[in-house]
């Protein structure tokens, strides 16, 4: 008997298949099912965020099961919502796929997305299937603020810069994978990001003034910090160095979706100093202006 296919199931009958197992929370008032789901906010602020992965630019079949693609889809969005300050709540996921696609690589993308989002409290609430020669995830995740949220344009002169999670791993996996290694921390770090989701809340309590995710790049994403601030952030190399990777992996490489905050009081356990905040403008790494990170357009 031939494995199933979107095409043979159909796209209810894939939606219904994939939808049994993800289960729901208390701040779903209304699941799958309907014409949009209803979450329930308390406070009544909505973090809103959303990623888009397309195989070939973002994960290779051959390179990542379903289920660490939907860890990594869910993970950027996830992150996203903790460099706000704030705790997502749920997740919605369209779907792009050859009518070919077996159903069971559908089944090991919603477990993935499933067990990421369960990290952090967050369910999968709806979502759409299409047809398209080219495999397409789109994750929007909505997150409540337990506190304060926390933008980039906030850092001031004084400021210390911290980071919390691994820099560089993705970007030295994705070299190896490329090379054709297939096992190991880094190719690991690369399938399945581990962004310290918990620290956003932690930070933003501890008064934050400015903080993103890293998915372009160490550089990169302080750039956006420092441009937003009106200010200049300067790393020491010594303080990201790390021993599994070069300092470019660390300083350009992405997708580790690790934080990177700005703060004037004492720095939260789980963080480490990695820089300054100072007059100016951009990014220097001892004393040297850096640049590189990932662009889709360039």
């Amino acid at each position: 008997m031939s494995e199933p296919t979107a095409r043979s199931l159909g796209e209810f009958g894939l939606i219904s298949a994939v939808t049994a197992r993800l289960p729901q929370s208390d701040a779903v008032l209304l699941g799958p099912g309907d014409d949009a789901a209803v979450v329930a906010f308390p406070d009544g602020r909505v973090v809103a965020t959303t990623d888009i992965l397309v195989e070939g630019v973002h994960f290779r079949r051959n390179w990542s099961t379903a289920y660490d693609v939907g860890r990594k889809a869910a993970a950027a969005n996830l992150a996203d919502v903790a460099a706000m300050g704030g705790t997502a709540t749920a997740l919605l996921v369209g779907l792009a796929a050859p009518a070919d696609l077996p159903v069971a690589w559908a089944l090991g993308l919603a477990d993935g997305l499933r067990d990421e989002a369960a990290l952090v409290g967050a369910v999968v609430v709806g979502g759409d299937t299409v047809s398209a020669a080219q495999l397409v995830v789109s994750v929007a995740a909505l997150g409540s603020l337990p506190g304060r949220f926390v933008t980039r344009s906030g850092a001031v002169p004084g400021d210390v810069v911290v980071a919390a999670g691994r820099l560089g791993w993705s970007s030295a996996g994705l070299r190896l994978l490329q090379s054709g290694v297939l096992e190991g921390p880094l190719v690991d770090a690369h399938r399945r990001p581990r962004p310290p989701y918990a620290l956003g809340v932690v930070l933003a309590a501890a008064g934050a003034t400015a903080m993103c995710d890293v998915s372009d790049g160490l550089v990169q994403d302080l750039g956006h910090l420092a441009r937003a601030s009106g200010v200049r952030i300067e790393i020491e190399s010594a303080c990201v160095a790390d021993e599994a990777v070069s300092l470019a992996d660390v300083l350009t490489g992405g997708e580790d979706h690790a934080l990177v905050a700005t703060l004037s009081g004492p720095v939260p356990q789980g963080c480490r100093v990695i820089g300054r905040v100072v007059q100016g403008e951009g990014v220097v790494v001892d004393g040297e202006a850096v640049t590189g990170g990932w662009d889709h357009f360039s």
